[in-house]
C-alpha cells in the first residue's frame, strides 16, 4: 500500500492556531461532563446516609479494574430545557462500552442524582438510541436502575413536551426490551432503589433482575397515586419491596444486601455469558502512523471555509499511514480507500469538498467492492454537500446522488462514522450520519451538520424574498433592502449557531463528541465491538424471557 505524505507544518502559526482553537472547544465539552458529576457529588452525603453508592461509584464497581469505559451520548440535552450550563445534562442517564467480568457490554447507569434519574425527552431518546446500538452489535446490556419513573413536573410544551410528543417513543422503548430479549441479547439489571410506573417495566422488561434488600421499590402506583387513586394505604415495601418481589410476586430473580453486593451478583450472571468472540487481528503487531495520531489536534481550522486534504487526516489514523486509495484521479473530491486500523481492514470514504455524481459513483462503486468482504465502512464526513448546478443535474445528479444513499443504507458490513468539519444537507446522509443508522456516529469539535451552510441559507431567502417582492410588483426602497440584510444575517447565523457540534450532540445527532487526537483509539475500540457483533453467540426466541 501507498504510504501517505503529510504537508502540515506542525510548527506553523496556522497549525499552532487550529490546536488552541480544538483543545478549548475539547475542554468546553468536559466542563459539561464536569458539571455533571458536580451535581452527582453533591448528593453524596444524602446518599451515603441512605446506604446507597452514587451512580457513578455503581458504574466503578461495576466494570472490570483498568479497563476502558466508552462513554456515549454524554451531554445529551445540554442546554435544552431546564439546563443552563451542563448541570442536568445527560438525560439522566450515564451510558456507555464496558468490559464486565472480561465480557464487552453495553452500560445503563440511571443517574437519580439528576433530577430524581426521571424519564423526560432527552432521556427517551438517548434510551432508544443505546436500544438501536445493542441491536447493531449484539452487546449484552446491563442497567443499573433507580428512576422516579414520568418526570412530571416538567410536561409543558414551553418545558419538556415528552408527556405529550414523546409518548409513543417512550413507549418503543419497552417494544425494544422484548425484541432484544427475543433477540436473544441479554439484559441484566439491578433495581437499586425506586423504581415507579415507566421506571417498573424497565426493570420487568429485563432478563435478569437483582433487587436490593431495603432499598428496591418497584411498583406500577407509589404510595401517594395508590392512596389518590383508590384509597388504600399501604408502604412503599408493602407495595414493591425486594422481599415481597423476591419471596411472593416473582418479579426478580436475585435478593442482594445492598448495592455493592447486587453489583457483585451483577458481575455474576455477566460472568455467565459467553465469552467476547475472538477477532483474527488480536495478537498481531500494529503498525503505528508515521506521523503522529496527536496531531489531529491542530488540522481543522475554525474557519469552516479553509479547506483541509482529507488525506491528512488519513495518514494520523491508519497503520503505517498506509492507504491504497481507488482511482484517485478521477474525482478527488470524493476519497475512497483501503487501509487498516488497529491490524483491522477497513473501507474509508472521505470528501475534500462537495459531492459530484462521478464521486457519487465513485463511492458506491467502492461499497460494492467492501461489501464482497464484509469490510467494515469508515466514513470521514468533510462536505458541503451535493454539488447543485445545472451541469451535474444533466450528468444525473439526483439519480447517482440517491444511488449512493441505496448503497449507503443498504450496505451489508458494520458502519462507523466520524465527523470532521463540514456535512450538510443530503450529503450528511450519504455519508453515513445517524439517519442512516451506523454502528456508531463521533464527532470532532470542527464538526458541522445542518440542512445548510449559514451563508448559504441566507443567501437562498434573500433570493426567494427577492423574488416575490418582483412578483407583486414591488420595487424594494432603502429601509426594505436593510431589513432584508438583517433578515439574512439573522438566518446566517441561527444556522450557524443550530449546526454547531455541541448543539448538534445535545440532540443526539451524535453518539459524542471526541478529542481528536483519540480518534485512532476509539476507531479500532469500535471496530472490534463492530466485528465481534458477527460472531456473538445469540439464541432467538419466539418470544422474550418471561417471568410467569
Amino acid at each position: 500500500m501507498q504510504v501517505l505524505d503529510s504537508k502540515i507544518d506542525t510548527a506553523s502559526e496556522s497549525f499552532l492556531a487550529n490546536k488552541v482553537y480544538m483543545e478549548a472547544y475539547v475542554d468546553k465539552v468536559r466542563q459539561v461532563e464536569r458539571k455533571q458529576l458536580e451535581t452527582e457529588l453533591g448528593y453524596r452525603p444524602r446518599a451515603h446516609q441512605r446506604g446507597k453508592l452514587l451512580p457513578r461509584e455503581r458504574l466503578a464497581l461495576l466494570l472490570d479494574p483498568g479497563t476502558p469505559f466508552v462513554e456515549l451520548c454524554s451531554i445529551a440535552g445540554y442546554g435544552m430545557y431546564d439546563d443552563s450550563d451542563g448541570r442536568f445534562s445527560g438525560g439522566n442517564l450515564i451510558t456507555g462500552i464496558g468490559t464486565i467480568a472480561r465480557r464487552r457490554c453495553l452500560v445503563i447507569v440511571w443517574n437519580y442524582a439528576i433530577k430524581g434519574g426521571t424519564i423526560d425527552s432527552v432521556n427517551v431518546k438517548k434510551m432508544l438510541r443505546i436500544q438501536q446500538i445493542a441491536f447493531r452489535t449484539r452487546l449484552p446490556v446491563v442497567s443499573l436502575h433507580e428512576s422516579g419513573g414520568g418526570n412530571l413536573a416538567n410536561t409543558s410544551a414551553m418545558s419538556d413536551p415528552w408527556a405529550t410528543q414523546l409518548f409513543v417513543e417512550g413507549g418503543q422503548i419497552y417494544g425494544q426490551q422484548a425484541e432484544l430479549s427475543a433477540a436473544g441479547i441479554p439484559q441484566i439489571t439491578v433495581s437499586h432503589g425506586n423504581a415507579t410506573a415507566g421506571g417498573a417495566y424497565q426493570v420487568a422488561l429485563s432478563d435478569y433482575i437483582v433487587l436490593v434488600r431495603g432499598k428496591t421499590q418497584l411498583f406500577l402506583a407509589g404510595p401517594p397515586l395508590l392512596k389518590a387513586g383508590t384509597g388504600e394505604d399501604a408502604s412503599a415495601e408493602e407495595l414493591g419491596g425486594a422481599e415481597m418481589h423476591a419471596t411472593v410476586s416473582g418479579t426478580g430473580e436475585y435478593l442482594a444486601e445492598n448495592d455493592a453486593d447486587a453489583i457483585r451478583i451483577a458481575r455474576e450472571i455477566t460472568a455467565q455469558l459467553p465469552a467476547d468472540p475472538p477477532l483474527a487481528h488480536r495478537g498481531q503487531a500494529i503498525e503505528p502512523p508515521r506521523y503522529d495520531p496527536d496531531e489531529l489536534i491542530g488540522i481543522f481550522p475554525e474557519d469552516r471555509r479553509t479547506p483541509v486534504r482529507i488525506q491528512e487526516i488519513i495518514a494520523r489514523i491508519v497503520d503505517g499511514s498506509r492507504f491504497d486509495e481507488l482511482n484517485p484521479a478521477l474525482d478527488p473530491g470524493t476519497v475512497c480507500g483501503v487501509a487498516k486500523i488497529g491490524g483491522k481492514q477497513v473501507g474509508i470514504i472521505s470528501n475534500n469538498g462537495p459531492i459530484t455524481p462521478t464521486g457519487a459513483n465513485k463511492a458506491s462503486q467502492f461499497i460494492e467492492l467492501c461489501d464482497q468482504k464484509l469490510t467494515p465502512l469508515v466514513f470521514l464526513q468533510n462536505t458541503t454537500g451535493f454539488l447543485v448546478g445545472t451541469a451535474v443535474e444533466r450528468e444525473g445528479q439526483v439519480k447517482h446522488s440517491a444511488k449512493l444513499i441505496q448503497h449507503v443504507a443498504n450496505a451489508k458490513g458494520p458502519k462507523l462514522t466520524i465527523l470532521v468539519g463540514n456535512s450538510y444537507g443530503a450529503g450528511n446522509y450519504a455519508m453515513a450520519s445517524r439517519a442512516l443508522k451506523p454502528e456508531f456516529v463521533m464527532s470532532w469539535p470542527s464538526a458541522r451538520q445542518a440542512l445548510m451552510g449559514g451563508a448559504q441559507g441566507g443567501k437562498v431567502m434573500e433570493i426567494v424574498t427577492l423574488k416575490k417582492w418582483a412578483r407583486k410588483g414591488i420595487e424594494p426602497d432603502d429601509k426594505m433592502k436593510q431589513g432584508l440584510a438583517g433578515q439574512s444575517q439573522m438566518i446566517e447565523m441561527g444556522l450557524e449557531t443550530i449546526s454547531e457540534s455541541m448543539f448538534c450532540s445535545a440532540r443526539l445527532m451524535d453518539d459524542g463528541i471526541i478529542d481528536p487526537r483519540d480518534t485512532r483509539r476509539l476507531l479500532s475500540y469500535l471496530l472490534d465491538v463492530a466485528l465481534e457483533a458477527r460472531l456473538r453467540q445469540v439464541q432467538p426466541l419466539s418470544y422474550g424471557v418471561q417471568r410467569l
